[in-house]
């Protein structure tokens, strides 16, 4: 059975969202601040994580930042913060959705059935090469000249859908669609935000990306010369 923590320091909170899972078929797991969300990450090793920004203890970004460097486990900010800068903030530091409170329980139940199906989905695809750039979609791996490189889930989707047609431009639109399977909502600077990261992770430079391409006014390429 799939198993959701759920970190929000409001009980209420929690419970709606465990609900939900629920009756979904998903096992959820609690936790109320920061210091108990490592915890059961640790100890319960969960297959998609929901967090909250405003925990006591330890703020919701820097738990965040201490999971991206043990695991790539998918992971979506459900927080009252609505400000973009608190969006990018927690994109930039490789989380993979952000959802607004006040929220719709079965919208985020849909987000995390999306966000779950496109890991599972990693399974059935190919094993694409652009140059020195091997994607290996089932095994969920980045390789540049033989060195792997460490993606979150929604970093190695954009990249695998990109490297699969090396050359093509694609507007953020398309990248938000390829992520989601349907685009839940527009916003588009979440795309700038993974792409950075994912430069950053190639090593690029920033005025002088070498794998993803910016096409000024229209959205991204994979280099067909990488």
């Amino acid at each position: 059975m799939t198993t959701v923590l759920v970190v929000d320091d409001e009980p209420r909170i929690s419970r709606l969202v465990r609900d939900y899972l629920d009756q979904a078929g998903m096992r959820a797991v609690e936790a109320h601040d920061g210091p108990s969300a490592l915890d059961a990450f640790r100890n319960r090793r969960p297959d998609l994580i929901i967090v909250d920004l405003g925990l006591p203890g330890m703020d919701g970004l820097d738990v965040i930042r201490q999971i991206r460097t043990e695991s790539d486990v998918p992971i979506i900010i459900l927080s009252a913060r609505s400000e973009e800068t608190d969006r990018v903030v927690g994109l930039e530091l490789g989380a993979d959705d952000y959802v607004v409170k006040p929220f719709g329980p079965k919208e985020l139940v849909a987000r995390v059935r999306a966000l779950l199906r496109r890991v599972e989905a990693t399974g059935t695809s190919d094993v694409h090469r652009v140059g020195d750039v091997v994607v290996d979609v089932p095994k969920m791996q980045v390789t540049v000249d033989g060195a792997e490189i460490e993606f979150t889930t929604t970093e190695f989707q954009l990249v695998a859908t990109m490297a699969a047609q090396p050359g093509r431009v694609f507007t953020r639109g398309q990248l938000l669609d390829a992520l989601h399977g349907v685009s839940f909502e527009s916003y588009e600077r979440a795309i700038d935000a993974h792409v950075k990261n994912i430069r950053r992770k190639f090593g690029s430079a920033p005025r002088q990306p070498q794998y993803i391409l910016t096409v000024h006014g229209v959205g991204y390429k994979f280099a067909d010369h990488a």
